[in-house]
């Protein structure tokens, strides 16, 4: 079997369409909760509970789930790619999925640097891969 690792800008765009998706859920809900001033610039960084709720509990739960029962998001199932397992090509654990969803955090640091990894890594991985011990591959229908 081949495997073929999902590059930068692949993911890059598999992210942006999660990013609008996400989007056209959660900003409708907080402008019906927080009205215009959720969108002020120069407004405060969390408006309130259903703010943490909407930004940051609700992509964890929706991602995470994505990942543990189609092994994707929308985002990489449009592109065809899926996370695995970076030693069997398998599905990973659960404790894997959402260490890999923690650990975006870690990736963040430094600039993002470790998203930026992606590009230059053998096997494409980003740091938050790394921890998780996961991979990103294209699909075979792909």
């Amino acid at each position: 079997m081949s495997v073929h690792y999902v590059g930068f800008w692949a993911r890059v765009l598999a992210s942006l369409i999660d990013t609008v998706l996400l989007g056209l859920v959660i900003y409708p809900i907080a402008y019906a909760v927080y009205g215009e001033t959720y969108f002020a610039i120069g407004g405060p960084i969390v408006h309130g509970p259903v703010d943490v709720i909407l930004n940051y509990v609700m992509p964890l739960v929706v991602i995470v789930l994505f990942w543990i029962y189609r092994s994707a998001t929308p985002g990489k199932i449009i592109i065809g790619a899926k996370i695995v397992d970076a030693d069997t090509l398998g599905k990973p654990s659960k404790r894997q999925l959402l260490a890999r969803y923690l650990s975006y955090y870690v990736s963040l640091l430094a600039l993002g640097l470790g998203f930026l990894w992606v590009a230059w890594d053998a096997r494409k991985q980003g740091f938050h891969d790394k921890l998780a011990n996961t991979v990103v591959i294209y699909t075979e229908k792909a």
